[in-house]
């Protein structure tokens, strides 16, 4: 079993720090910034092996460079997004695998918030790394993508087993839980929820990672209907105010 340690950087970002003590691989997801990044693992002991990016977004890579500089770390990200991630060693799309020691990930293509985002899914660990397409009660704008491929995202992480772990890149969980209260008032599961993110937000405690039981539960976006609806509240989120 990997170790994952969560790394909050600049307004609310989070970096996922992962290491095999087995193999003593460590590998970082989406590096906004290198300089905490590198000091956590220096406090833990970690070696960075290895840096995962799911999509081209400075908040996402920005830390690519001063890390592989420091460390010579391989970095992995999406083919689609190679000439906008010009530090990228490995290019891998669906269907390709890539391993921290004797664990695997799958890649999947998960384009909408980027026309080339992907994500990680580690069957073993229950645990997958989404990047911006999938947030807790929430899913990535869509930038350079479509309602209907975001909608087929939400399926697709929908499907995947209940207590998988989803590892997001933002602390956006108030306010998106207060836009699907909006959407969805009735739902007691989500005004259940809200109460124990209020009160952890309270605390200034962190609301990820999430799971797929839970979104499949409160998340507006993974429970609409079809295209169309999830299009019309994604507009809707763009626009909230509350």
């Amino acid at each position: 079993m990997v170790d994952i340690a969560r790394i909050p950087v600049l307004s609310d970002n989070y970096i996922w720090l992962m290491h095999d003590a087995g193999s003593g691989e460590t590998v970082v997801v989406d590096p906004a910034v290198a300089d905490p990044v590198l000091a956590e693992a220096a406090a833990r002991g970690w070696h960075i092996t290895q840096i995962w990016n799911t999509h081209w977004h400075p908040d996402h890579t920005g830390g690519n460079e001063a890390i592989k500089a420091t460390t010579g770390c391989t970095i992995t990200g999406p083919a689609a997004e190679a000439h906008r991630i010009p530090t990228l060693d490995v290019l891998v799309k669906e269907g390709d695998r890539v391993a921290i020691g004797g664990v695997t990930a799958d890649v999947l293509d998960v384009p909408a918030h980027t026309a080339g985002h992907i994500a990680y899914h580690l069957p073993s660990e229950k645990a997958a790394f989404v990047g911006d397409t999938l947030f807790a009660m929430g899913c990535g704008r869509l930038f350079e993508g479509t309602a209907e491929q975001m909608h087929a995202n939400m399926q697709r992480l929908a499907a995947l087993p209940e207590d998988t772990s989803i590892y997001c890149a933002h602390e956006y969980t108030l306010s998106n839980g207060r836009f699907a209260l909006s959407v969805d008032p009735g739902n007691t599961a989500l005004v259940e929820r809200m109460k124990a993110v209020e009160n952890a937000r309270a605390r200034g405690e962190a609301t990820v990672p999430t799971t797929i039981a839970l979104e499949r539960a409160t998340n507006p976006f993974m429970r609409a209907s079809s295209a169309e609806e999830l299009a019309q509240r994604r507009q809707a989120k763009d626009n909230y105010a509350g």
